[in-house]
């Protein structure tokens, strides 16, 4: 019963969806954390009050002023040692620059990761969609030819995100304001992976990074002994 029990926790906490929502509007970006139904804003961090303290105050001044006078005393060390360690760069013996490694050997790993980050954007599920766009000209023939290029622009961008993204909840808006002096824009994506198909993922990526790490290492060792 007791394994039953631990089979049905880890498959619940593989549903558990991870990401991030970022929202976009007058206020600023907007950028939370998601984990299951817990969302933890990560930006803009809160500000916190600093309350008047005459000592730390003091304090600080003293720093500073000490600061200043080793920053001077030290800006006169440096000119007097000018050539002095002109000098010295010049007898120091020349560093042995990084060698690289083989591109035969790269390339295989290359590949490796990028179908990892196929793999991984696949997986990943946008849960809400947003944007509105609120069209500015000076002139409303500017503006009306705006608003129909604005469309146009969503209505190919839309599909090539389906074909790479689930997309579960869109809302996109192009509206025309003849009063406002620039276009603005509101917008919100919500991204999420199941932590089951993240492990999933980052076990796959370490065992065939494995397997060619073993072959490169095998390749080498049989050029070394020809």
């Amino acid at each position: 019963m007791g394994w039953w029990i631990t089979l049905g926790v880890l498959i619940l906490l593989g549903l558990i969806p991870l990401g991030a929502s970022v929202k976009y509007n007058a206020d600023g970006p907007l950028v939370k954390i998601i984990a299951g139904p817990v969302r933890v804003k990560v930006f803009p961090l809160p500000k916190k009050e600093k309350k008047p303290n005459p000592k730390a105050e003091a304090k600080k001044a003293k720093k500073e002023a000490e600061k200043k006078a080793k920053k001077e005393a030290d800006k006169k060390a440096k000119a007097e040692a000018k050539d002095k360690t002109a000098s010295e760069k010049a007898m120091r013996p020349l560093v042995e620059e990084e060698k690289g490694g083989s591109w035969t050997d790269f390339l295989p790993l290359v590949k490796v990761v990028l179908k990892f980050l196929n793999g991984f954007r696949k997986k990943l599920r946008i849960n809400r969609l947003e944007l509105k766009l609120i069209m500015a000209a000076d002139d409303p023939c500017d503006l009306a030819v705006n608003y129909g290029k604005a469309w146009a622009a969503l209505g190919n961008l839309l599909p090539q995100l389906e074909k790479v993204f689930v997309i579960k909840k869109r809302d996109l808006e192009v509206e025309c304001d003849f009063t406002a002096s620039q276009t603005l824009v509101i917008a919100r994506l919500d991204l999420t992976i199941t932590l089951g198909r993240l492990l999933g993922l980052v076990f796959a990526l370490i065992f065939r990074a494995a397997v060619k790490f073993i072959q490169i290492m095998i390749k080498r060792k049989g050029g070394a002994k020809q």
